[in-house]
């Protein structure tokens, strides 16, 4: 049976994914209906990816389940420089998603297609880096960790309260949550069902 950490990163995952892909949804969606989204949402989407995947899961599997692999099996140590990397670049990379969304709502029309680019570039790495972590880090940690190491993980991860991965918000964040489940459609919110085009439904079915 997989651990809670296990557990709790594959949720996380998923909560990411439907995120990234909800966003490509709704650009798709209002690129075919000639409107402009709602800014405010899209920003608060993304912070959120920048809250809760990158500020705090990332980093603990960079300074803690990742190192207790290499403790464990030397077999683990170019994968996981791997994906230290995209770690280490994955702020960098948000960061620019956002300014090209502030670029966009400041200078116009003209700069959509830059944010569009930048976002569906920032979803392709992430898919395929949470994809990689699935399928090779996980079962190792599963064969190789102690249950030492599973308590030390579980205590960290455990105390993880991303609300889109079926936690109850935290207070400070409880409005944040409520601004984009209102704002959007499913996967992740309430909002007004829309219609996907043809780049929507693979970006869902990647």
């Amino acid at each position: 049976m997989a651990h809670t950490t296990t557990r709790i990163i594959r949720d996380e995952h998923s909560a990411l994914s439907a995120m990234l892909r909800s966003i490509l949804l709704l650009l798709d969606a209002h690129r075919r209906q000639q409107s402009t989204p709602d800014f405010s949402a899209l920003r608060a989407m993304l912070f959120y990816v920048d809250q809760f995947p990158e500020q705090r899961h990332h980093r603990h599997e960079t300074e803690l389940l990742f190192p207790k692999l290499r403790a464990r099996t030397p077999m683990s140590r170019d994968l996981l420089d791997h994906l230290d990397r995209d770690h280490a670049s994955g702020e960098r990379n948000i960061r620019e998603v956002e300014h090209a969304l502030l670029v966009w709502e400041m200078l116009g029309e003209a700069h959509r297609e830059s944010f569009e680019r930048a976002i569906a570039r920032y979803t392709d790495f992430y898919l395929d880096h949470m994809a990689l972590e699935e399928r090779e880090v996980l079962p190792l940690a599963e064969r190789v960790l102690t249950e030492d190491d599973w308590r030390d993980l579980d205590a960290v991860f455990g105390a993880h309260r991303d609300p889109f991965a079926g936690n109850e918000p935290e207070d400070e964040y409880r409005a944040l949550f409520t601004r984009i489940v209102n704002a959007v459609p499913t996967p992740i919110g309430l909002g007004p069902a829309l219609v996907p085009g043809k780049a929507s439904r693979q970006a869902m079915q990647a």
